[in-house]
C-alpha cells in the first residue's frame, strides 16, 4: 500500500486520506463535533464515538482466539494478545524494563522520576497512582467492599481479595525461572529469586548489615507454642483466683446460716 504524507501543520503524519488528516489535528486544536445522547459527552470523531458508546451498550465485538475474552476496543484485544505471545514492545530507557502496555510503562517511569501528584487529604501521603491513593484512602473511612465468597472475609482492595482467594483455590501463577517454584503473590516470588541471585537490598544504617535488631534488642517476633502455654497458664490462674473467691463465698454463707 502507498502511503501519502501529508503536512500536519504541527508534525509530519502518514495517511492515505485527507479525511485521517483531519481526525489527527483535532487532538492539536481540541475540537469536539461528536456527542454522546446519554451522557452528553463531547468526542473529537465518530469512531472515537461509537468505541465511547460501548461502555453504555456493553458491547464487547473483539474476541481473543486464544482464551475466548471479549473487549469492546480493538485496541485493548492487542495489548491483551501481548499475554499470550509474552510480547513486551514497551522499554524503560532508565533500567531497561519492558512491558506490554504503555500505561504500565508511564506508571513505571514515575518510579524514576519520583513524580507523585495524588495526595491524601487526610494524612499527606504521595501516591504515584490514582488508583493507589484511592486504595490508602479507605485505611482511614475502613471501607471493605470486596467479600470472599469463601469464608466471608473483607477487604478493601479488589487485588487482595485476588490475593486472598489463592488461600482457597491453592492456585500460584507465579513461576520462579531458575528453580521453577511457584508462589501465590508477586512479592513472594521477587523474595524467593534473591536466593539465586544473593542480592540483599536492604540495610542496616549502623552497620551495614541486615540484622537491625541486633542493635535495637527488639523482638516482634514470638513462639506460638510458648503464647499458647503462656495463655493456658493465665487460664489457670484465673480459675484458680475464681475458684479461691467461690470458697470464701461458702464459708462466708455457712457462717451465716449458723447465725441463723
Amino acid at each position: 500500500m502507498n502511503y501519502l504524507i501529508i503536512q500536519c501543520g504541527f508534525l509530519d503524519f502518514c495517511s492515505t486520506c485527507f479525511q485521517n488528516l483531519k481526525r489527527h489535528q483535532r487532538i492539536h486544536t481540541g475540537e469536539k463535533l461528536y456527542c454522546c445522547t446519554e451522557c452528553g459527552k463531547m468526542l473529537c470523531d465518530l469512531q472515537t464515538l461509537i468505541q465511547h458508546k460501548r461502555t453504555h451498550t456493553g458491547e464487547k465485538p473483539f474476541c481473543c482466539s486464544e482464551c475466548g475474552k471479549t473487549f469492546s476496543q480493538h485496541q485493548g484485544l492487542n495489548q491483551h494478545k501481548r499475554k499470550h505471545t509474552g510480547e513486551k514492545p514497551y522499554c524503560c530507557l532508565d533500567c531497561g524494563s519492558s512491558f506490554a502496555q504503555p500505561q504500565t510503562l508511564k506508571r513505571h517511569q514515575k518510579l524514576h522520576t519520583g513524580e507523585k501528584l495524588y495526595y491524601c487529604s487526610d494524612c499527606g501521603s504521595s501516591f504515584t497512582q490514582l488508583q493507589n491513593l484511592k486504595r490508602h484512602e479507605k485505611i482511614h473511612t475502613g471501607e471493605k467492599p470486596y467479600c470472599c465468597s469463601e469464608c466471608g472475609k473483607m477487604f478493601s482492595a479488589l487485588l487482595d481479595l485476588k490475593q486472598h482467594n489463592r488461600t482457597h483455590t491453592g492456585e500460584k501463577p507465579y513461576c520462579c525461572s531458575e528453580c521453577a517454584k511457584t508462589f501465590s503473590q508477586l512479592h513472594a516470588l521477587k523474595e524467593h529469586k534473591r536466593t539465586h541471585t544473593g542480592e540483599k537490598p536492604y540495610s542496616c544504617s549502623e552497620c551495614g548489615k541486615r540484622h537491625r535488631r541486633t542493635h535495637t534488642g527488639e523482638k516482634p517476633y514470638s513462639c506460638s507454642e510458648s503464647l499458647i502455654l503462656r495463655r493456658s497458664l493465665q487460664r489457670i490462674e484465673q480459675l484458680k483466683s475464681t475458684s479461691e473467691s467461690s470458697q470464701i463465698l461458702l464459708l462466708k454463707l455457712d457462717s451465716f446460716n449458723k447465725i441463723k
